[in-house]
């Protein structure tokens, strides 16, 4: 095969022209250069991140377009075209050159039946562009990112012992008896088991086209793989196997990075792969107007980066009028805070006596503010509900084929939850977790390290059973309900309290206090039920103990001798339990003829 053959084309974005190439012998950074022909169309303009993300290519084309070399086309109207052969110094910067994105060369060039360039090179995959992690701040007391990567335009890894036949390309398991045979006397068994993970990622799942992030000094900084992997014997042993890189310019906050971007850097590892969050990456430095640019760009686009197109924003959408008439709710504005609370904290919590409709609250809330019951899952605690039962643990499952019963890792429903919320394309989705009686469980023991990202989530804790790196996803939120009669919200420890925002619902206080008499007035009904509660509740001392209005709004109330059924099975049974020991007369005190013979001596004569 000579230098120049075979030819490759390329489909420009919205259904465009189609570009003509060929890979070169010549490399440059151990990468194979790329020509691009003479009378090859050019899309003629770029997308928002392109300037940001991946300036080398940005700046080419701007030179190219001053100099002439690529000028407005006479064959394709609104487009541009080349009109002398460009070499480029890989198949991806002739790709972002002529789609005006960041393109992955190795897939979007393709021969004339089809075939990615990718098939041509040696040991390099045909695959969706993928994000790494590659630590580089702290190597054995060393920052090298700043020491060596930057100035020459790699990334390594230290590999200190591993023998020089490791090579790109190579099965996992070819690595690991490498590192099982090398490290054996300096590494534990855990520790070599990483550095299997590490090199098998480095030599073997990198490729060109990538994307490498790295921090150091607080600040993120982002590359492109443009080269193979090699193994070179370092003066110091800290930088063992390179891969060629090209830096792209600027960095950014560490602080500033979006949160889910965060939770991965916090692993604790050397090499992470970041590719969930590829659109977090590559929207870095945009504005909320370039965003919405990108996304439209890259929908309507064959070449650009697919993950752009879920780089939408995280909202929680602001409560309405037909919201509040719905829940009988007056104060608009009460709805309002409380989706605040919400977006501040992640964690709500509301608290309150028995039948004040917290579970129902919270459940339309939920579908409200997350778009519709698919993104909402409800479980209840219990004295019994372990961590096991909530997050995931080892649970007795049937084999369908043997029928044989084994423990086997069983995930919960936070769980199943946050891996449907961290899915691509789900991210700017709400999702929320109700955790109904919540103070009726062990908090500690159902949480356990959960606790620490409750607070803190932008990190990341490894979990006690699968060992995985796990985050709360940002558009995972929770609401729990708490009946004070039940347990007292005293004995919620400190930890919980800091980590959730409390709202009591209480029929002392609005907008619990009016929502009996609001929904009769609604369904045109009497509105004595609202006079006989509020005269009930003016008799109870312990406001844990108030009644709420939620036994007096069902149907079977309103049938013949419904209240006075209800009143007798629901209501009078709570006091005497509240009451227990102290020899009063539940019915003489509480009773309905009571209360309306109370009414009846203020002027206050109930309609029945």
């Amino acid at each position: 095969m000579s230098e120049y053959d075979p030819e490759f084309h390329l489909r420009l974005p919205n259904g465009g022209p189609v570009a003509r190439g060929r890979l070169l012998a010549q490399r440059v950074n151990g990468s194979r250069k790329f020509l691009i022909l003479a009378g090859s169309p050019v899309r003629s303009d770029v997308v928002p991140s392109f300037a940001l993300g991946t300036t080398p290519a940005y700046r080419i084309r701007q030179e190219l377009i001053d100099d002439g070399t690529i000028r407005p086309s006479d064959q394709w109207d609104g487009w541009l075209e080349v009109s002398a052969d460009i070499e480029c110094t890989s198949p991806s910067a002739a790709g972002s050159i002529l789609a005006g994105s960041s393109v992955n060369g190795w897939e979007v060039w393709k021969t004339a039946d089809g075939r990615p360039l990718s098939e041509f090179m040696d040991q390099v995959w045909w695959s969706a562009e993928r994000a790494w992690l590659v630590r580089g701040s702290n190597v054995a007391g060393l920052d090298l990112v700043q020491e060596l990567w930057l100035p020459a335009a790699l990334v390594s890894l230290p590999a200190t012992r591993l023998r020089p036949e490791a090579e790109q390309g190579m099965s996992k398991d070819r690595i690991r008896t490498f590192v099982d045979e090398d490290y054996e006397s300096v590494a534990t068994y855990s520790q070599r088991g990483q550095i299997v993970e590490d090199c098998h990622a480095f030599l073997s799942r990198m490729k060109p086209g990538d994307t490498i992030c790295t921090v150091s000094g607080g600040r993120l900084y982002r590359a492109k793989v443009i080269g193979a992997a090699e193994q070179v014997a370092s003066d110091d042993g800290r930088s063992n196997l390179r891969r060629p890189v090209e830096w792209l310019p600027g960095s950014f906050p560490y602080a500033e990075l979006p949160e889910e971007l965060q939770q991965k850097l916090s692993v604790q590892q050397d090499i992470v792969d970041l590719t969930t969050v590829l659109s977090q990456i590559a929207g870095l430095g945009l504005t909320g107007q370039e965003r919405a640019r990108e996304i439209e760009a890259t929908e309507a686009s064959t070449t650009g980066t697919p993950s752009l197109a879920v780089l939408r924003e995280l909202e929680l959408p602001e409560p309405d009028r037909e919201l509040a008439d719905t829940l009988h709710l007056h104060d608009l504005t009460w709805l309002q805070e409380i989706r605040d609370l919400l977006w501040d904290e992640r964690q709500l919590v509301f608290y309150g006596p028995p039948g004040t409709g917290k579970t129902h609250l919270a459940m339309q809330l939920a579908e409200f503010l997350g778009g519709g019951p698919e993104q909402v899952k409800l479980v209840q605690f219990h004295p019994g509900y372990a961590y096991e039962d909530f997050f995931e643990g080892f649970r007795p499952r049937e084999d369908p084929k043997t029928k044989e019963v084994a423990f086997r890792l069983t995930a919960g429903p936070l769980r199943d939850l946050a891996d449907l919320a961290s899915r691509e394309g789900n991210r700017h989705v709400p999702h929320f977790l109700i955790i109904d009686e919540m103070n009726r469980a062990n908090l500690a023991k159902v949480f356990g390290e959960l606790y620490f990202l409750l607070e803190y989530r932008n990190r990341s804790v490894r979990l006690t059973y699968s060992g995985d790196d796990f985050a709360l996803p940002p558009n995972l939120f929770v609401i729990g309900t708490m009946n004070t009669a039940d347990r007292s919200i005293a004995l919620v420890d400190a930890a919980m309290r800091r980590r959730f925002a409390f709202v009591e619902l209480s029929p002392r206080v609005e907008p619990t206090s009016g929502l009996l008499r609001r929904w009769l007035r609604a369904t045109q009904k009497s509105e004595e039920p609202a006079d006989l509660l509020d005269a009930l509740n003016a008799r109870i001392d312990d406001p844990d103990f108030l009644i709420g209005p939620s036994y007096l709004m069902k149907p079977s109330v309103y049938r013949d001798g419904g209240l006075a059924r209800t009143w007798r099975t629901k209501i009078l049974p709570l006091l005497e339990e509240h009451h227990y020991g102290e020899g009063l007369d539940i019915d003489r005190r509480y009773g309905l003829e009571t209360l309306r013979a109370g009414l009846r001596r203020q002027g206050n004569t109930p309609t029945p």
